[in-house]
């Protein structure tokens, strides 16, 4: 199994414990997986997706107006600092296992 099935297996298990039925959160997840600008999302949720794979893919090009754009969607300064710390972890800790060759861990397999 792929890492992107593992996480789309605890993005399902996340929005079903804030509510979403098993049919929405699969269709969302779905969405997400496929292109996040097509999905059926918030406009604050658009905003920080694309803060998120801008600082991913290209963080030398972010910006004040970038912070600018999140703080214009409603995200206050801890929410922006969240952003930006989780997405960084994020990339991090993928570098790390994979720079050492860490494989997924087998009960990912039965969760996908």
């Amino acid at each position: 199994m792929c890492f992107l099935a593992s996480t789309q297996a605890g993005l399902r298990k996340l929005l079903a414990l804030s509510g979403q039925s098993a049919a929405d959160a699969r269709a969302l997840v779905d969405q997400l997986g496929r292109d996040y600008r097509t999905a059926d999302l918030t406009a604050a949720d658009r905003v920080m997706l694309d803060y998120a794979v801008k600082l991913t893919h290209t963080p030398a090009t972010l910006g004040s107006a970038d912070v600018a754009g999140l703080r214009a969607a409603g995200f206050d300064h801890r929410g922006i600092h969240d952003i930006c710390a989780v997405t960084a972890y994020y990339a991090f800790v993928n570098r790390i296992a994979d720079g050492l060759g860490v494989e997924l861990e087998p009960r990912w397999e039965t969760e996908a």
